[in-house]
Formats: C-alpha cells, structure tokens, sequence
C-alpha cells in the first residue's frame, strides 16, 4: 500500500520501484524516504468549545466513513488526575477534529457518533481511562502500539511506527506540555492534529504486516480482551504506591508515609494540581523517616522539599503527629495470593524452581520464532503462578485452563500450553550451588 502523502509535504516520495529499502527486524519492504508531517493536509483545525460545535462535530464523523483515528491529551505531571484536556479525532470523509472537552459535562454526544466504528488508538491503556471519564468509550479498537509489538517492530512508539511503516517523520517535542493551558498554542494544536493524521494509513499497513505472519487474529483477542476488561479496579490503598516506599522498615513511619499523601492528595485536588507539584514522594518519604515534632525539625529534615514544605509546613506536622499517636497501625506489606520473588524459590521450593527455569527458555525460543516480545506471548505473572501451583494432574488440558483461568488468551493458550506442559513433565535440574568458601580461625 502507498500511503497518503499530505499535499502540504515540502519532500518527495519516491516510486515504489525506485524506494530505498529499510529492514526492520521480520521484515524487508521498501519505505519512501523519511517525509517531515509538517502540517494537517487539511490545515490546523479550529479547537471545539461550545455545543453548537460539538453537535456539528458529531454530525460530520457520524456522516464518515472507515475506522476512526482517535487521541486524548493530558496534563500529567501539571494538573491533578489523569483527564483529558484536548480529543482529537479523524475519520475518512469527516477530516480532523479538535474538541476541548473542558466546557462540556460530557462527550456522549460524539460518542453516539461513533457507535459501530473501530476506534484506532496508540497504547490504548493510557488514553481508555480518560476518553471513559468523558462518557467515550469503544465497540472496536485497533490499538497501533499493540499490533506494532505483536509485529515484531523494534521500536513502538508512535513517531517510530509511523516512520519505519509509513516514511513520514512525526515530531513529539509538545507530548509532555501542559494540556490545560488555554489558549493552546497553534504549534501544539498542529502536534495534536498530526497525531491522528496518518493513524487509519497506519492500521493498514500493520494489517498486512499481522496477516502476513498469521497474527492478525492474535492481535484481534488482545483488542477484544482490553475492551472486555473495561477500566481496572481501583487500587487498593494507593498511597502505597509512594516512590520510596520500600525504604520504610518500620510501622509507624508508614503510617506517617499514609497520612502525609492522604493529605497531599486531598491538597493537590483541591487545587487541581499534581500532588507531587506540591511536595515530591521523596519528602514524604524523608518527613517520615525523620519524624520530626516542631516546624524547624520537619524544614530541617534532609530532603525535604517543595513548593508546598515551607508554607504547609503546619499541615505537615499535623500528619506527623497523627501517625506517631495512632492506635491501629497498617500492615508493611498487604496479603496477597501471588507467588514469591523468583529469586527465593530455589531455596523455598526447588521443584517449582526448576519448573520456572525448563518453562521460560521454551517461551523465550517460541517468541523470538514469532518475532513477539515474550511477555506478549504470555504475561510473565501467569507462567509465574502455574510454575508456583501447577495443576494437581500436569496436563495439557490442565495447564490450558488454569491459563484461561488467569486471563490468557486462545491463542496464549494455544501456543504457551504444551510448552509449560512439556517444561512441568519434565524439568530440568538446577545448577548445583556453589558451596560458601571455608573460613579460618576468626572469621567465623
């Protein structure tokens, strides 16, 4: 396929015969020469603000036609939460569309319009939650990062793909701004309209590449299986998530860590803005370890810092001193069914630990056959937990349905099954360890 060249391209694309070809990794084919996207082939369209807008917004991609290419922006890092501060989408017949969902309570109304179309998405887990918080969510997805990797692509991200599949070059010098600024600037409404410029072109091609290999039906179940997970829960006590956190050995000292992003937390959206704006992980993190009892003490605490340590310095020491009286005090590590680290099985259980060590080189030779990251061919945790507690009777059949039990996918199942089967029959033996030197008088 000769993908669309915008009129407004300064480059030439040479013949297909006469294109220079470009190996990536699984596949030979000619790419035109690397084309700079410097502007929408239709112009830098006008940003969709008020209602009257919206509705003439939805009556154009409703009246489209194909797959519709579709991107979010978010001010991570600048504003509290993760929610969308600009949508871009794109669908043959109905050009680009850039709508800034701040004025509106929702999106339902363009969601309507795209009722029955495919949603074309870049790593659609990062952009699913907040097109969601809009009222939008997909009846189809092609995720482009997704099939890039089942691909075999040696690199994924959005610029890279389109360059090795397409020969246009993507700039990305706007995607960590802040989003919420208002006016947008027009450099960074042009970043926003290229990024769903070329992305049904892309699909295309990426369709070929998977059919080519016969992994366009993989890709299919991992599209189907996003959208039939829907948003993930919430997390449990998110505050354990605090960067540093495993530096904290003792009880109270975490609780110290809870109160003080618990209070950040309800700070940064009050203001609406990120938390760690305000004081970063590593200065909960030092507070608590320190637990200082007056204002110069907490200002003295190494590390320490933030725009918000000196004039919340009140606030602070008030979670301090909550943490230092609390009764009740939360566990260092919350239960879980998961398995042990991998690196103490030997010791706990060598069986399992040979079982993990003959099952992982047979996946490791299958994806690189298929030209697929491992973790693509089964998630890591999965071959974890079977390894840890396989099945009762070691069978095929077993080993597949504790796998669908976990949320492998058929063509997981299909390919990852007789593997571990083969791998649990028969596990290779561990290395020998290697015996402790022998110690002299006074060094024992």
């Amino acid at each position: 396929m000769t993908p669309h060249i915008p009129e407004n391209t300064t480059a030439g694309v040479p013949a297909a015969d006469t294109a220079p070809h470009i190996t990536v990794e699984g596949f030979d084919s000619p790419v035109p020469e690397i084309v700079e996207l410097a502007s929408p082939r239709d112009g830098v369209p006008l940003v969709i603000e008020t209602q009257s807008g919206l509705e003439r917004c939805a009556a154009a991609i409703a009246a489209g036609t194909g797959p519709a290419g579709v991107d979010a922006e978010r001010a991570s890092g600048f504003r509290y939460g993760q929610r969308a501060f600009l949508v871009q989408i794109r669908r043959e017949g109905a050009g680009t569309w850039l709508i800034d969902p701040e004025p509106f309570e929702n999106l339902d109304t363009v969601n309507d319009a795209l009722r029955g179309v495919e949603w074309i998405l870049h790593a659609a887990s990062q952009d699913l939650p907040c097109l969601s918080e809009l009222g939008m969510w997909p009846d189809k997805l092609f995720d482009t990062e997704l099939a890039a990797r089942l691909a075999g692509l040696p690199r994924v991200g959005l610029a890279a793909v389109i360059e090795q599949l397409l020969g246009f070059g993507l700039a990305k010098e706007h995607s960590a701004a802040d989003w919420s600024t208002r006016p947008l600037p027009e450099p960074w409404l042009r970043y926003a309209a290229l990024d769903v410029e070329v992305l049904t072109e892309l699909r295309e091609e990426l369709i070929e590449l998977l059919e080519a290999d016969g992994k366009l039906e993989y890709a299919e179940q991992e599209f189907a299986a996003i959208l039939a997970a829907g948003l993930p829960p919430a997390r449990v006590d998110p505050w354990r998530k605090t960067s540093g956190l495993h530096q904290i050995r003792d009880r109270r000292q975490l609780a110290a860590v809870r109160e003080l992003w618990l209070e950040r937390d309800s700070l940064a959206q009050k203001r609406d803005v990120a938390p760690g704006r305000l004081i970063p992980d590593s200065a909960l993190v030092a507070a608590a370890k320190a637990m200082p009892s007056t204002v110069p003490q907490l200002l003295g605490t190494k590390g320490f810092h933030g725009r918000a340590a000196q004039r919340e310095a009140p606030r602070w020491l008030r979670c301090i001193a909550a943490a230092r009286d609390l009764e009740e005090l939360p566990p260092l590590h919350l239960p879980t069914n998961a398995p042990p680290p991998p690196r103490v099985w030997a010791d706990r259980d060598p069986e399992a630990a040979a079982r993990l060590a003959t099952a992982r080189p047979l996946l490791q030779a299958k994806a690189e056959q298929l030209s697929l990251p491992l973790e693509n061919l089964l998630t890591p945790d999965y071959l974890r937990r079977v390894a840890w507690r396989p099945p009762a009777d070691v069978s095929e059949a077993a080993v597949a349905s504790d796998l669908r039990a976990l949320g492998a996918r058929p063509w997981q199942v299909e390919l990852a099954a007789p593997l571990i089967t083969e791998a649990f029959l028969r596990p290779l033996p561990l290395p020998a360890k290697e015996p402790r030197p022998d110690t002299g008088p006074g060094e024992q």
